[in-house]
């Protein structure tokens, strides 16, 4: 089993980040935009359960290689950490499998695009994410929590809150604070 483990921070910027990465000497990987479909059932159970299922189309921003993926995230650990069971699988196709699955009884419940500009640290992926219309994030995956503390530390993030909700989450309170009713938000 696969376990994702993450805290996330919402930033007014990403540049303090960015040059705290460049002076670690932090691998950049390239600079992503990404569509992610977000299913459900109509019931919405997946989502009450704390589950979610994605299919990501990315595009390198600087090669144009695309990418694509079928993600499902289990129940998230309570604590300061994102830790939640995720299975990912490549897919050759996305809208593909977006048809596939409304046809399986699990449509569409949220589109949203994010440009997402990723790097390595020591055992760590750092993402210098910005999704549509809720604003700008730093995101640190890691191994666990003590690796996530120390990059949190080296990149001047320790003081910073963590943003305890997901994107789904902030992107779905957006649509129903601002009445947009299909909750599709690109860039």
């Amino acid at each position: 089993m696969a376990v994702e483990t993450e805290l996330k921070f919402r930033v007014s910027s990403h540049d303090p980040t960015r040059r705290a990465l460049i002076s670690l000497a932090a691998r950049p990987i390239g600079t992503f935009l990404e569509t992610n479909w977000i299913m459900d059932h109509a019931d919405g159970s997946l989502r009450s359960q704390g589950c979610g299922l994605r299919v990501r189309q990315s595009v390198n921003r600087q090669t144009q290689q695309q990418a694509a993926t079928l993600t499902f995230k289990g129940p998230r650990a309570s604590g300061p950490f994102k830790i939640r069971e995720e299975i990912e699988i490549g897919l050759s196709n996305a809208e593909r499998m977006v048809q596939v699955l409304g046809l399986l009884g699990l449509p569409v419940v949220l589109e949203y695009q994010k440009l997402r500009e990723s790097w390595r640290h020591d055992e760590c992926r750092i993402e210098l994410d910005q999704p549509a219309r809720i604003g700008t994030f730093v995101e640190i995956e890691g191994p666990d929590p003590a690796a996530i503390r120390r990059v949190q530390g080296q990149l001047g993030l320790s003081d910073q809150a963590v943003e305890d909700a997901s994107y789904v989450e902030l992107l779905m309170d957006h649509c129903a604070g601002h009445g947009i009713v299909e909750r599709r938000l690109v860039l």
